[in-house]
């Protein structure tokens, strides 16, 4: 079961963006923080390619199959699951879209970016509850030894879930951390 691990670290990675892109669109909307366009691209662009490219086709193609097989009961839960993955797809691409809005319409830009941002944040952590404390629960009842070898294979490939291949998220993910302020980052409030 050690990709169960690893989908933890990834949802956690993505966590820490998804909490710090709340806090710093936050700290924008009270004006205790400048807009700082290179930060919000870098969480954006993690935000649009980490769980599409390394996350989810992993989920959808190994863990979601076995389940359907394993744990028939599970299947509408897996329906709900892979719809929230197409329409997250969906989101990300709006998110972007505001994000460029936003960047050229300046402060006129922000209230539509904002809530995109917010909807986009609360069908995330919406997601990642139900994988956490529905399905992860369901998997670690219902699959076997086996399953969970073609499953472990599968995920070891993006093991460091900050990295990706060539170490493309792992670079970003660092530039976000260094970008963003305290208390969720390193960098200085502007």
């Amino acid at each position: 079961m050690k990709s169960i691990d690893i989908i933890h670290g990834e949802h956690r990675a993505l966590a820490s963006v998804l909490q710090a892109l709340r806090f710093v669109v936050g700290e924008i909307r009270t004006g205790k923080l400048q807009v700082d366009f290179r930060l919000l691209a870098s969480m954006v662009d993690y935000i649009t390619q980490v769980p599409d490219k390394v996350h989810h086709p992993k989920e959808d193609n190994y863990l979601f199959p076995k389940m359907r097989i394993r744990s028939p009961a599970a299947g509408p839960l897996i329906d709900i699951l892979e719809k929230q993955h197409a329409e997250g797809y969906r989101m990300t691409v709006e998110l972007l879209q505001s994000l460029i809005h936003y960047q050229s319409m300046g402060v006129a830009g922000f209230a539509a970016f904002d809530a995109v941002v917010q909807r986009y944040l609360d069908f995330s952590w919406a997601h990642l509850n139900q994988e956490e404390g529905e399905l992860l629960p369901l998997a670690r009842e219902a699959l076997t030894a086996e399953d969970w070898q073609e499953i472990d294979a599968a995920f070891a490939a993006n093991f460091d879930p900050y990295s990706g291949e060539e170490g493309e998220f792992e670079d970003l993910f660092g530039r976000i951390v260094n970008m963003t302020p305290a208390p969720y980052g390193l960098g200085s409030a502007r």
